[in-house]
């Protein structure tokens, strides 16, 4: 991981210990090419989680909006997340 994105999680880690009490439900948004392997990937990640999920195509159909809501432990639990989805190919995190 390189430095930038180093910084990137760690003053996320601070916003998000500072402005929830936790645990507490947390809105992951992803974007992702509308490719099925890779929006089950996200999916996936969630699974047993007793997450919500909601997708929407784009017009064009080329991208696909993933809104999961989910209950999280604390703010490193939203980190590992993240990170983990980050080796998905062409996802934006918002």
């Amino acid at each position: 991981m390189d430095k930038k994105t180093e910084d990137f999680y760690i003053r996320l880690k601070e916003e998000l210990a500072n402005t929830s009490l936790w645990p507490t439900e947390y809105l992951f948004k992803f974007i992702v090419p509308s490719d099925k392997n890779k929006v089950a990937i996200v999916e996936d990640a969630f699974n047993e989680m007793g997450a919500v999920i909601n997708t929407n195509q784009s017009k064009t159909g080329k991208y696909t909006s993933v809104s999961i809501s989910v209950l999280m432990k604390n703010p490193q639990t939203v980190i590992d997340k993240y990170q983990e989805l980050s080796k998905v190919e062409g996802i934006i995190s918002l």
